[in-house]
């Protein structure tokens, strides 16, 4: 689990460092501008999330300030998948109840939520037995788990966005590798949800999560390496891949007690 906390707070410290440079939020991830195009001291605001994710971060490198860093990230996540929310109402308000939009907005919520919830794990793995750690946990695996069903549902509904970005070399076309990662998502939600091979969905999802830093994340960043989302999208999957980690890592560390 080490290893994993360790791929997140690096990857976390990124996406600050990222943000200092553009002096913004990775709009694609972090969509300030669902609360309106000009948002009262939106740079100063992009800064200060950005020094918070480098500072809280670091602290996740050193035992003693850990816990802490860990509940500040799962504020600052938490926060982050707020941002999506207004998106809910200007796209009802447009389109009119249409599932595809929805899943996908709810999708990205839970982008965020999915750090938040690896970020509650870190916090309880450096804090005293209680029964709000425990309810904490559970929580955050049930959100886990929520999520990626939300990610795989969004695959199914929005196949021709997730298919402009499978790599062209890829055989067997875009449509297959968008239906393959869709059904991975969703049954590695309903395992984690079940706890049925919920250790081995969650290592797999990793190894999966990495792969898409390799095929997609990194392609972006040398095809348009001046584009502030490309970085942002990068470092957010790495965080996204340390995430399943640490929750692999839970996982193990609780079969090993049993």
């Amino acid at each position: 689990m080490r290893a994993g906390i360790y791929i997140f707070a690096a990857a976390t410290i990124a996406a600050g460092v990222i943000n200092l440079i553009w002096h913004d939020f990775a709009l694609g991830w972090q969509p300030i501008t669902a609360f309106g195009d000009s948002v009262p001291g939106r740079e100063f605001l992009a800064l200060l999330t950005a020094v918070w994710l480098v500072v809280a971060g670091a602290a996740l490198f050193w035992r003693r300030s850990t816990a802490l860093g860990g509940a500040a990230l799962a504020v600052v996540y938490t926060i982050f998948g707020i941002f999506w929310l207004p998106r809910l109402y200007w796209i009802t308000h447009a389109l009119g109840f249409s599932l595809g939009p929805i899943i996908g907005v709810l999708a990205g919520a839970a982008q965020q939520v999915i750090l938040a919830c690896a970020a509650i794990l870190i916090w309880a793995a450096f804090s005293k037995d209680s029964p709000q750690r425990e309810r904490m946990v559970h929580i955050a695996f049930w959100k886990f788990g929520s999520c990626c069903i939300l990610f795989g549902l969004s695959h199914y509904l929005g196949m021709s966005g997730v298919v402009a970005l499978v790599p062209k070399w890829l055989p067997l076309g875009g449509a297959f590798w968008a239906i393959l990662t869709g059904t991975a998502f969703v049954l590695a939600g309903i395992a984690i949800l079940t706890h049925i091979c919920d250790l081995f969905a969650a290592r797999l999802l990793t190894v999966m999560l990495l792969a898409f830093s390799v095929l997609v994340c990194l392609p972006w960043i040398v095809h348009d390496p001046q584009a502030h989302d490309a970085w942002g999208g990068t470092a957010y999957n790495l965080t996204a891949a340390a995430a399943a980690w640490i929750v692999a890592g839970w996982l193990a560390q609780r079969n090993a007690r049993a």
